[in-house]
This record gives C-alpha cells, sequence and structure tokens, in this order.
C-alpha cells in the first residue's frame, strides 16, 4: 500500500471541515473519525486505493495509528457512500466510480481535493446549467413575496461584495442567493442541491477558478435573476440564470481544454 495514504490532508488542496460547516454542508463524523474518513475517503478519490483493491482493517489501523472502532466507524461512513464494501474473511473492497453516491458532499469535496477535479468541476457545472435555469424560472412563479424580496437583497449585497473585491464575502452571499432560488422554486428535488451547488462554489473560490473580480455583467445578471422572480417572470429568470451558468462554465473552459476529457 503506498505510503500516500498516510498522508495528512491538511495542505492547500483540500477544504477546511470548519469552511463546509460554515456554509451548511454536513460532515458525518467529527475530530479523529473525520479525520480518518477524509483520508480514506481522499485515497479512494484519488486512485491511491484503486476500484477493485481489497485492504484488511488491520492493516488500516497500523497505517493511521487509530483503534478498530475508528476504521469501522469510517468504513461504515464509506459504505453508506457506495464507496466500499466489506467483504467477510475478505477485507474492504473499493468499490468503482459507477457505484458510488455522486451527490454526496463528502463525494464532491474529495474528487474536488484530488486529481479529478476537472471532471468533477465539469460534471457539476453542467448539472447546474441543466437545474438552476428552471428552478429560477419556478421560483419566479411560486416564490413568496418574502423569498422575492429577500433574493433581491442578497443581489444587491453580491453587488456590493463583488465590487469591494471581497471574495469571502462575495462568496457567502452567493452561496445564499443560490440556495434561495433552489428552495424558492418550491421543488424539494431541487432544494435538496443546494449542498451540491454550495460546494462546487467553495471549490471554484478555492482553487482559484474565480475572478478575483467578478465581472459586472456578472454582478447585473445576479440582479436581473432576483427582479425577474420579483416580478414574476419566469422566462426571464430563467434567461438571466442560464447566462450566469454559461458564464462560470465559460470562466472554468480553460482547464476543461488543458485536461483530458474523461468521456471522450
Amino acid at each position: 500500500m503506498p505510503d500516500t495514504m498516510g498522508t495528512a490532508l491538511k495542505g492547500e488542496d483540500t477544504l477546511a471541515p470548519a469552511e463546509l460547516r460554515a456554509h451548511g454542508v454536513p460532515l458525518p463524523l467529527q475530530g479523529l473519525h473525520a479525520q480518518v474518513l477524509d483520508l480514506i475517503g481522499l485515497a479512494i478519490c484519488s486512485g491511491t486505493l484503486a476500484a477493485g483493491s481489497v485492504v484488511r482493517t488491520d492493516e488500516l489501523e497500523v497505517r493511521y495509528g487509530v483503534s478498530r472502532s475508528v476504521i469501522r466507524e469510517a468504513i461504515r461512513v464509506l459504505a453508506s457512500m457506495g464507496m466500499v464494501a466489506s467483504r467477510r474473511r475478505v477485507g474492504v473492497l473499493v468499490l468503482p466510480p459507477t457505484e458510488w453516491n455522486l451527490y454526496d458532499p463528502q463525494v464532491i469535496r474529495w474528487r474536488l481535493a484530488s486529481e479529478s477535479r476537472t471532471a468533477q468541476l465539469r460534471s457539476l457545472t453542467e448539472l447546474r446549467t441543466a437545474v438552476e435555469p428552471e428552478a429560477a424560472r419556478l421560483a419566479a412563479l411560486r416564490a413568496p413575496l418574502d423569498s422575492a424580496s429577500e433574493l433581491m437583497g442578497m443581489a444587491g449585497k453580491l453587488w456590493a461584495a463583488g465590487r469591494s473585491g471581497d471574495l469571502q464575502a462575495f462568496l457567502d452571499v452567493d452561496i445564499e442567493f443560490h440556495r434561495l432560488v433552489l428552495s424558492s422554486s418550491g421543488n424539494e428535488m431541487f432544494s435538496q442541491l443546494n449542498t451540491l451547488v454550495a460546494e462546487v462554489l467553495i471549490g471554484r473560490t478555492h482553487y482559484g477558478l474565480m475572478p478575483e473580480n467578478p465581472a459586472d455583467e456578472a454582478l447585473q445578471l445576479h440582479v436581473d435573476v432576483a427582479s425577474a422572480v420579483q416580478r414574476g417572470d419566469g422566462d426571464a429568470a430563467h434567461a438571466a440564470m442560464l447566462r450566469i451558468m454559461k458564464r462560470a462554465f465559460s470562466e472554468m473552459s480553460s482547464i476543461w481544454v488543458q485536461a483530458p476529457d474523461p468521456h471522450a
């Protein structure tokens, strides 16, 4: 087993648990359990623990210097995500990505911290492009007046944060803006995607894929979405959100070009 499995995840290529918690992204374990879960999860997502490989729990105990109960709890969580399966008298089998719960915030975070970051960002952006414009259209038709007014206020705060160059403040408001659009759609399935959207927005900022100063057009488009929702114009809300998604895709397109397409 390669030594890289035991490397602590404290470098700049990971998202801090506290940062995720601040944005409402759930962490299934805390403390030592969470650290070991992160180490094994990233090892799987990075391919250090390759799909089809088998590892024994006692080997993991030695590798990470923790008790059997800590390893078992981490394996239990990973199994719930479809990443591993325990085989009696054999060990822990690493499952292929086709079996993983790719919508799980932890899995998304590990993929963003691994060499599969490009593929993950592209998939997430494509998903957002398919979902968020329709969520905006539905929000214009269904959002209660107070939610529509709150969205307009957030668009103003987003503009102020963007013009000030405060990326953290911009990120905080941007996450809340998109969360409110999804929840205001009245579609509970869309609403449940809010942690996924938070992950990709945090990831874009963390990995330096956001412009240092958001373009005025991008800021105006958020105002346009909020304004359309407030006046109940579904088509305009859809169009403005679609343009936001296309801008996001365009801003990250350089990394798609530099990396091979996994589906080619």
